[in-house]
């Protein structure tokens, strides 16, 4: 299998020429380091592998248009979650991000922005809904009538609105360019390397500084306004960021990560090789591996010293 079909990151338009240079030695920044980065690849599982829809294929339900990333984890893992609590289940499908399935114009019928995911009420009429925050509030206001994963009190729903419009503006925009400058580009620029890490970093502290004191983001319970972030801290190692230097959060993702819908919903339309304990995985048993990992942290370290970077949150 090529690296196209192997190597997908977030929120980042599919590149060919991108692509084909994940392997190819980098430019180098003022400490001279060579750059080479090194993805975990995605698992396509086996009966997805030709799969290409074209299509929806239900009738019936909630159908989800989803690929393995942080944002299309919003959708599987709510879905899941209404499924192991009332029994609701769903469809879905794999949109092959790296083949553009996404543009294809029966997807942009549903989802204008061509992007994953987007879910189809099937019992609504087939209505569509796109972006994750979006999908997250409807699937609940829908689908929760015992307020499982949401909120009836006005200020709560107000708090969990804001969480997630901040993690919508902020933390997945942010992150994905961190994501972007120190794995994809095509020629590595120490500036944008520093610029997007650290403020990835800032957005931490602050989720950090706030769980210090809440086991969760809003109303002390387990809901959207977590599974809105949850996916981009899930992959914070990945973008370059320490989730150890962050012990509150991480104290979050590991009640969170583990569990069992989550689990689920991290698994559709397949199970990632970018989230943290993945990637630790990796990391361990991978010596190879291990080794152009550190180089990209090096280089991380390097362009944050070359314009002076000082973390600091809020």
């Amino acid at each position: 299998m090529s690296l196209l079909h192997t190597y997908v990151l977030p929120r980042l338009r599919p590149n060919l020429e991108v692509f084909a240079q994940i392997s190819r030695p980098r430019h180098r920044i003022a400490s001279q380091l060579n750059f080479h980065t090194s993805t975990p690849l995605l698992r396509i599982l086996p009966e997805m592998a030709e799969d290409q829809p074209t299509g929806l294929k239900a009738n019936k339900g909630i159908e989800l248009l989803t690929w393995g990333t942080p944002n299309g984890w919003k959708a599987s893992i709510i879905l899941e979650e209404l499924k192991a609590a009332y029994n609701k289940d769903y469809t879905w499908q794999g949109i092959n991000i790296s083949k553009n399935t996404q543009k294809e114009p029966w997807f942009t019928k549903l989802g204008p922005n061509g992007r994953i995911p987007v879910i189809v009420d099937h019992d609504q009429g087939g209505f569509p809904v796109q972006e994750g925050l979006a999908i997250l509030t409807y699937l609940t206001r829908h689908y929760d009538p015992e307020h499982k994963f949401s909120f009836t009190d006005p200020l709560d729903v107000s708090r969990a609105e804001q969480w997630m419009a901040w993690q919508h503006g902020g933390l997945g925009p942010m992150q994905g360019q961190a994501n972007h400058f120190n794995r994809l580009a095509k020629e590595r620029i120490p500036y944008g390397m520093q610029r997007y890490t650290g403020e990835t970093e800032r957005l931490a502290g602050i989720l950090d500084t706030h769980l210090a004191t809440n086991d969760y983001l809003v109303g002390n319970k387990y809901s959207i306004a977590d599974i809105a972030s949850f996916g981009w801290v899930h992959a914070l190692r990945f973008s370059g960021v320490d989730l150890d230097s962050f012990p509150n959060l991480k104290k979050w993702w590991e009640s969170i990560v583990a569990r069992p819908a989550v689990q689920a919903g991290l698994a559709i339309p397949s199970k990632s090789g970018f989230g943290n304990d993945a990637f630790l995985e990796k990391m361990k048993d991978d010596k190879e591996f291990a080794e152009k990992e550190h180089q990209v942290a090096e280089q991380i370290k390097a362009a944050k010293e070359q314009y002076g970077y000082k973390y600091s949150s809020p």
